[in-house]
């Protein structure tokens, strides 16, 4: 017994003395529950939407204004034609647009039936719904306030959803699967390969090779780009004759922006791999420092909007987040770098970022 509870106080000693053991025991936790309570919300607030008043008149701008005060939606821009929706949607700047017919006070005057067109941005079909959901509820709100419930519903809101017509969340899901797969296969594989020679010590017989450094590094991460882009391929293809996923872009285009994702997580991989002498630190680094804020705070799931303005920023650093904006351009909206080359260039930069930081370290490990 004596024996058992000495080696249960010598773990402490180890565990205690150990400071990133630590910090998965007792600063991990304390991270995702922060991150899973405020990321994980179905609340919409603040929402960017864009306005069509063709009507103009005093009932119009009450409606205006009893939306824009409602808390829950942000009015982006306030249209003049209807070829401005198409653009904006495009781009990506807004979730829902409100059209306002025609004579609007007077028809309602009239008691005559009058038509509210509601578009939304179905990419990602949970969040359109709700965003419908409020929009529908205050509008009739607002019929019951002008005519204090005594006359019948005379505004008609008249729904479409772009680019997900049936709100199948697979739509949703599959641009985010891709970017997951290739973030998993990509940087979490490379950095572990690589930690796995440094730690069995073949590392140091390698770069005693004739072979050049950059050479052995890229020797080892070409499988893994070459993996990479086959369960791209393979994700794709799934997608659209299992599931029905269109792709309305161009697919060679879809193709170069994966490539470049994928290099951008092998340079990733490759710098957890520089700063790292195991596998198991290099696996917990990956899986806690990549997975989770991927999942959490890239939009696969969550909107990014309706999270803390601290964690709207931090999703900035996210390289996955750009890559899904990408694909859902091209996979849903069906349109061409014109209208992601921020995204692209962002990537870019990350990309550049890693391999400069990689081959710094690396060197610093050689000295």
């Amino acid at each position: 017994m004596n024996r058992f509870l000495a080696f249960v106080k010598k773990e402490f000693y180890h565990i205690f003395r150990d400071r990133r053991t630590l910090v998965i025991l007792f600063g991990m936790p304390v991270v995702q529950i922060l991150l899973f309570g405020y990321a994980i919300t179905n609340e919409i607030k603040d929402a960017r939407i864009a306005i069509l008043d063709k009507s103009k008149d005093h009932l119009s701008v009450r409606l205006i204004e009893k939306i824009r005060s409602s808390g829950y939606f942000l009015i982006e821009d306030y249209l003049n034609q209807e070829v401005e929706i198409e653009k904006l949607f495009k781009e990506g700047t807004i979730k829902l647009v409100l059209v306002i017919d025609e004579s609007f006070a007077q028809n309602l005057e009239k008691q005559h039936a009058t038509n509210i067109q509601l578009l939304a941005d179905a990419t990602d079909p949970n969040t359109a719904n709700t965003l419908i959901n409020y929009a529908t509820a205050i509008i009739r709100n607002f019929q019951a306030e002008i005519n204090s419930g005594t006359l019948p519903l005379t505004i008609i809101p008249e729904v479409r959803m772009r680019y997900n017509p049936n709100l199948r969340s697979v739509f949703l899901f599959v641009p985010g699967l891709i970017t997951i797969i290739l973030m998993l296969v990509s940087a979490m594989m490379t950095s572990i390969s690589i930690a796995r020679e440094k730690e069995v010590g073949t590392m140091e017989v390698l770069l005693a090779s004739p072979m050049q450094p950059g050479q052995v590094i890229l020797a080892k991460v070409v499988p893994y780009l070459m993996l990479s882009f086959i369960n791209a391929v393979v994700i794709l293809i799934m997608g659209k004759f299992i599931f029905g996923v269109p792709i309305n872009g161009s697919l060679p285009l879809l193709l170069l922006e994966s490539i470049l994702f994928i290099l951008m997580a092998l340079s990733l991989g490759i710098l957890i791999s520089t700063v790292t002498q195991s596998q198991q630190a290099a696996l917990l680094i990956s899986l806690m420092g990549l997975m989770l804020p991927t999942i959490l705070l890239s939009g696969f799931i969550f909107p990014i909007e309706n999270m803390p303005p601290a964690l709207q920023v931090i999703s900035n650093f996210i390289p996955a987040k750009w890559f899904i904006i990408i694909a859902k351009s091209i996979m849903l909206k069906g349109v061409g770098i014109t209208y992601f080359w921020q995204e692209t260039l962002v990537l870019v930069g990350f990309t550049i970022l890693f391999v400069a930081l990689s081959i710094k370290k690396f060197k610093i490990r050689l000295a």
